[in-house]
């Protein structure tokens, strides 16, 4: 297959309309066929199911927030299925289990995580939430709990929450309604975790700081649901001394090498994982040619690696080295007003 389709979700504070869509062509390396797919406010995450049926969408709805399920069409067009909407701020972070049973969100201003179930005739249901407590050593950034991640570990058994506000990253089983916590591991104050990326086949996670800008390499005990601390490694360069924070984290599908993305020093971090023992070792900072590299993603070839750069309001195309973990520029940019997520079809 040598093109795949992909979305963009965005902030609507300025020109974009909502979720836009896009095409990679792998061999002739460039980014094409934009398109405005759906009015909606806000929908700054998005998650795609495995079956490529589904994508889900977090929204903003006048004073509500909450989750938008829309059906992937044989042309790849979003039917809307339903949306569930609450009072308050609107999620950050939305994800969904393997078999598209269970959804979850992140709600950074609220301090909470939320559980849905999935249903074929209104999209999504609430089944139950979570409310952290707490607060870090920021006096701006943590003056309370701001969950920024919630996802499912690999084998699903567990729920994984990421709170930049109370430094902790916490895992839970999920009962019905009822979220039990299982443990938690807590980060230095002043830390503010913000994203968080399994290995693909071995006992490892990463993961992303906002306000201390580290890589932080995790051991997990995926049947105890337990992170334990390997490593931690700045994602800048250690003579930049100007303004910027940690953003999106993503592995290479071969488990080799880590990436992550800096805002303010707008560059993507280039670490290689030891087999071995997890622990990480810097290969490179890589210019995003742009402004607030909010997100990037690898496409399912695993070859190019798209970058959506939110304040410059650009997607660049670049190519990665499988064998090295090396970034190249590549003369491909498309135009898309704040950008903030970026999701392919699954290959």
């Amino acid at each position: 297959m040598s093109r795949y389709k992909g979305y963009i979700g965005t902030y609507t504070k300025g020109k974009s309309e909502g979720i836009y869509s896009f095409v990679l062509d792998t061999v002739r390396k460039e980014l094409t066929a934009l398109r405005a797919e759906v009015k909606l406010d806000n929908p700054t995450y998005l998650s795609i199911s495995q079956d490529n049926r589904h994508l889900y969408s977090v929204m903003k709805s006048g004073s509500k927030g909450g989750v938008a399920a829309y059906a992937i069409e044989a042309s790849d067009h979003l039917r809307l299925l339903g949306t569930s909407l609450r009072e308050g701020s609107s999620p950050c972070y939305v994800s969904i289990d393997r078999e598209n049973r269970r959804i979850l969100d992140a709600n950074y201003h609220k301090g909470t995580a939320s559980l849905y179930a999935s249903n074929t005739d209104v999209g999504l249901n609430v089944v139950g939430d979570v409310v952290h407590k707490g607060s870090g050593a920021n006096p701006d950034r943590q003056e309370g709990p701001h969950v920024h991640f919630a996802d499912f570990t690999p084998d699903g058994r567990f729920a994984v929450t990421v709170d930049l506000g109370t430094d902790a990253l916490t895992t839970y089983q999920l009962s019905d309604d009822r979220w039990t916590k299982q443990s938690e591991l807590t980060f230095l104050p002043g830390t503010g975790p913000r994203h968080l990326a399994f290995h693909p086949n071995a006992p490892y996670a990463y993961m992303m700081t906002e306000l201390s800008n580290e890589v932080i390499a995790l051991h997990f005990d995926a049947e105890h649901g337990q992170f334990s601390l390997i490593q931690k490694m700045n994602a800048l360069p250690a003579d930049f001394d100007g303004h910027s924070q940690g953003a999106a984290i993503k592995i290479s599908a071969d488990g080799r090498f880590v990436y992550a993305s800096n805002r303010g020093h707008n560059s993507i971090a280039v670490f290689q994982i030891d087999e071995h023992t997890g622990k990480l070792a810097l290969i490179e900072h890589v210019d995003t040619l742009g402004d607030w590299p909010r997100d990037f993603e690898m496409d399912p070839s695993g070859t190019l690696l798209i970058v959506a750069n939110q304040n410059s309001g650009d997607l660049f195309l670049f190519e990665r080295d499988s064998v090295s973990g090396h970034l190249s520029p590549l003369n491909s940019k498309l135009s898309v007003p704040d950008p903030v997520c970026i999701k392919f079809l699954h290959a």
